[in-house]
């Protein structure tokens, strides 16, 4: 007989239903629906306190997230992948991708989606979505496609990748050991690999046509009247590179042998990447020379900021070889852009007039003197220049975080090979330190990298799946299910199992849904006279049916700034797939091991 659930543990899935039906209603803010959870659980168990433990103790419980080493560890990537960002480290890839999104947007997630899946099945899904994000947020400032419409679903088929193989996932690893603990024959690393390959082939489609459709577009608004910079390009040869000259760019001078400086033209991004791309400089040498070189001494970004010329600068008439720029202030103007009136073609040193737009690029302290002392109005947009010197330190830090994690330290231990596997949040944590230490990722910016909504709402998650775990709540739900389960055919009790543990790690953790559901499945497997590895592997697969919700797993939370997702875009896209993955795994396992 089934006894009625504690106290606490009626509180504890009253408060985590409360908790989703807030979310899914989107009227209040994630981070406030976070922190009232957070002092609602710590307020409760400071007047309630769970049995065996102090009132002080509810307060640790509630508030321990903001400790957690899953926050930690998150965070670290985070910054990271800021240091990958800011450094350029992952542009070349990038360029690869960029080709392909340019020929055909479909076909460009298409083969996202692939490299995702199959990348997920040998190295744990975290590193994989770390690597990507910056790569795909690097193609969406091109305009290709907006990050709301490939983060998602990209996330999803990494997380479909790695519930592939043991090792794809630790909760995979969790569950096995789990299993094997209990007396359950060993399970081999391919040996379910290809139900995952068939079902992943069935969710494919959805990935790719359907989720992308119901995912907002969070792309900002189109530039309609953006400002095409003329410049001269210093050293670029343009002969035969007709490949390599990007979308956008104008040339004023005839490409051909003969000509030290070309005219061309194009937006800041163009013409920025048509001098990577030709080699050439958009300034004197001199001038670059001394900005990175200065920048390097005083560890100081270089900035490019566009600005007004005002009816009352000095600059007025004067060209920018006779204006002295360089010299007095250390800055370099690498473009004019002249409203209403083009630059005249072939016109490579014009005139200065009242109302054209300067893009100057420098140390932010030398831009702000020469806008002071020349009567210049800096408009808004200013940004960071890449800091492409530290772009292999920054791929090399990234690379030895993974390989860390995943293949681990080389080590020989009694003549033997044996590598050491760092946990992830020591090899992140340290990846971390290494970008801050090496200057590739600037301490004052770190909260770039960070997203208080994301660090807020891990917390949140981290108490509910503690309370749920602590307070008996998710014991009780596992005990009514395999009392229940004993009336249904072998095929419902193994769905049953599986679609339990997927709702119970959508709203707890992966670890909670594993450490609860694979000994219920193996007792249930036991009580009616079944083989357990099916059971087994249905709890596997619904421990990685996690894209419900965004506190499902943290490479959920990891995309969430960057895709600009709120709650109910992961339930609207995320729920759907969930339940048609549950009834495809289902099937599958009943029809592999005859059941």
């Amino acid at each position: 007989m089934l006894e009625a659930p504690s106290l606490h543990a009626i509180a504890a899935m009253a408060v985590t239903i409360a908790m989703f039906v807030a979310f899914a209603r989107g009227q209040y803010r994630e981070e406030i629906v976070s922190l009232v959870t957070i002092a609602v659980i710590g307020v409760g168990l400071y007047f309630a306190p769970l049995p065996g433990t102090r009132p002080t103790d509810g307060l640790a419980l509630a508030f321990a997230g903001f400790g957690h080493s899953a926050l930690i560890t998150i965070c670290a990537l985070m910054i990271m992948g800021r240091g990958l960002v800011v450094t350029g480290a992952l542009d070349p890839f990038a360029a690869v991708l960029e080709k392909v999104f340019r020929i055909n947007g479909q076909a460009g997630l298409l083969v996202a989606l692939l490299l995702a899946f199959f990348l997920s099945m040998f190295v744990n899904d975290t590193p994989v979505m770390v690597l990507l994000i910056p790569i795909v947020v690097a193609i969406a400032a091109k305009g290709l496609m907006p990050s709301s419409k490939v983060l998602m679903p990209l996330n999803t088929a990494v997380l479909l990748g790695g519930m592939s193989t043991t090792i794809g996932t630790s909760t995979n690893i969790l569950v096995v050991s789990i299993a094997d603990d209990l007396g359950m024959a060993p399970i081999g690393v391919f040996q379910f690999t290809p139900l995952v390959i068939v079902a992943g082939a069935v969710a494919l489609p959805y990935l790719w046509l359907v989720m992308p459709r119901m995912l907002r577009d969070n792309s900002a608004a189109p530039q309609t009247g953006a400002r095409i910079f003329h410049t001269r390009l210093r050293g670029g040869d343009a002969v035969g590179a007709s490949d390599r000259i990007p979308e956008g760019i104008t040339f004023h001078t005839p490409v051909g042998a003969g000509h030290e400086h070309l005219h061309i033209s194009g937006t800041h991004a163009a013409i920025e990447e048509a001098a990577r791309a030709l080699r050439g400089e958009l300034a004197p040498v001199w001038i670059v020379e001394r900005i990175r070189r200065q920048s390097k001494e005083s560890g100081a970004d270089i900035v490019a900021v566009e600005m007004t010329v005002t009816a009352d600068s000095r600059l007025v008439g004067r060209t920018l070889a006779s204006s002295g720029i360089a010299d007095l202030y250390g800055v370099a103007v690498i473009g004019i852009h002249r409203p209403g009136l083009p630059v005249e073609a072939g016109e490579g040193n014009p005139v200065i007039r009242e109302g054209d737009v300067l893009l100057a690029i420098g140390i932010d302290e030398d831009l702000g003197s020469f806008a002071r002392s020349d009567g210049l109005l800096r408009l808004e947009g200013a940004r960071e220049l890449p800091r492409r010197s530290k772009a292999l330190l920054a791929g090399a830090i990234m690379l030895g975080a993974i390989a860390t994690a995943s293949i681990g330290l080389p080590w020989f231990s009694g003549g033997a090979y044996a590598p050491i596997k760092l946990p992830i949040a020591i090899s992140a944590l340290a990846g971390a330190i290494l970008m801050f230490v090496t200057g590739c990722v600037q301490f004052d910016r770190v909260g770039r990298a960070l997203s208080a909504k994301v660090i807020v709402l891990i917390a949140a998650s981290l108490a509910i799946g503690r309370v749920i775990d602590a307070s008996g709540a998710a014991a009780w739900l596992g005990e009514a299910l395999s009392l229940g389960l004993g009336y249904l055919p072998p095929a419902l009790v193994l769905a049953a199992i599986m679609l339990f543990v997927t709702i119970l790690t959508n709203f707890a953790s992966n670890a909670t849904a594993a450490t609860i559901g694979t000994p219920i499945a193996f007792n249930i497997a036991s009580q009616l006279g079944l083989p357990p590895e099916p059971l087994v592997l249905a709890v596997l697969f619904g421990c990685n049916l996690c894209y419900a919700t965004p506190i499902a797993y943290q490479t959920n939370l990891l995309i969430m700034s960057e895709g600009g997702y709120d709650f109910r875009d992961y339930v609207r896209a995320g729920a759907p797939l969930a339940a048609l993955m549950v009834m495809v795994l289902s099937v599958l396992l009943v029809l592999w091991y005859g059941l």
